[in-house]
């Protein structure tokens, strides 16, 4: 039993997991709440959708909040019965409020359970369950973990088709086509559609003319980021989700992104140069720890969102773009930086703990 927010911070590694447990025989259902339900089409047609109620104090009005208790109490019953119903070896959580219920429930069952954390600083929920579960599995290292609670490094699992693009060679930038991604995820996209078009704009016209945009936006964004690069002269496609995303990195010189996990997991597994802008209202600031890595072994710039701005911008891509190979060795930087093995180490973790099916 896995159990998952809507986001994909915490449905990729679920997804990746779900696959690896199928493959080694085990049944896998994913509990989640309606919202996260819309976000789990990419899970195998295997694995069991099952939704409980859930709620979260970070939205709404007092009357939404006051309810939250009710909503998480009744979810946690349901999970409960659930639980008692279909008893499984292990329940997995990774994080996010539609969580709660199912792991609170395996809590008062005292089923066998873990968590997974994908950031480099506990999220709130799994804040709640670190020191309640038997292991704490870290995406991220070094984690920061409370008092007395000890992670387990396996790093960020990532969907087979990421992992199937793995080292995919890197075609240095120059003066021919190159492929500018731009990734910004359902919260963070909006400063990177206000930033990206002027900087991209911004950049020699020797270089500027080679550049092809391909840039995730907001719905509401979508029209203007669209105007401006084709007023700027530039070759883009904007659209609000890239279903390819697997290939969009794999011919990518340059990936301009937030730096959530699973995007910094996918950049090193496949090996891409990147200009990383931690979301600035993430909690506990962990996007910058999620980067570190990245920029410490030097595959990364790092940009705070104080420091974002379009001059800034221009002048770190032409640093990479300008520069065949120091770029080269970026993404090699970025391949010593992954974990491909990750979902391994987690399956086998799941396996540990609830017994080998074989």
């Amino acid at each position: 039993m896995m159990a998952a927010g809507g986001t994909g911070g915490h449905m990729f590694p679920a997804q990746a997991l779900a696959e690896a447990m199928l493959d080694r025989g085990w049944r896998v259902t994913l509990s989640t709440d309606p919202r996260g339900a819309r976000y789990a089409g990419g899970f195998p047609d295997a694995v069991e959708i099952a939704q409980v109620d859930s709620g979260t104090f970070a939205r709404g009005g007092a009357l939404a909040k006051a309810v939250v208790p009710l909503r998480i109490g009744a979810g946690t019953l349901g999970a409960m019965l659930a639980l008692r119903r279909d008893r499984p070896r292990v329940v997995v959580g990774f994080g996010g409020y539609p969580a709660i219920p199912m792991m609170a429930a395996a809590t008062l069952l005292q089923i066998p359970r873990m968590i997974h954390e994908q950031n480099g600083v506990l999220g709130r929920v799994n804040q709640v369950f670190a020191s309640r579960v038997d292991h704490v599995a870290c995406g991220t290292w070094p984690t920061a973990l409370p008092d007395g609670v000890q992670g387990i490094h396996v790093g960020n699992p990532v969907r087979q088709a990421i992992l199937d693009r793995a080292g995919a060679g890197y075609i240095p930038p120059g003066d021919y086509p190159m492929s500018v991604l731009v990734v910004g995820g359902s919260q963070g996209a909006r400063i990177l559609s206000d930033v990206v078009p002027a900087g991209i704009a911004a950049l020699p016209e020797a270089m500027r003319r080679n550049i092809r945009v391909f840039q995730q936006a907001r719905p509401e964004d979508v029209d203007r980021v669209t105007d401006a690069y084709a007023q700027a002269g530039i070759d883009a496609d904007i659209r609000t989700f890239f279903d390819d995303m697997p290939t969009r990195l794999a011919e990518a010189q340059l990936v301009i992104a937030r730096s959530g996990a699973s995007t910094v997991a996918d950049l090193c597994v496949i090996g891409r140069p990147a200009i990383l802008v931690p979301f600035a209202a993430a909690a506990a600031d962990h996007q910058t720890a999620n980067a570190r890595a990245m920029v410490e072994a030097g595959a990364a710039i790092l940009m705070p969102e104080s420091r974002f701005t379009s001059a800034a911008l221009a002048e770190n891509m032409e640093m990479v773009l300008g520069n065949s190979a120091g770029a080269l060795q970026m993404s090699r930087a970025a391949l010593s930086c992954a974990t491909p093995d990750a979902t391994a180490r987690l399956a086998g973790l799941v396996e540990d703990l609830g017994g080998d099916m074989a």
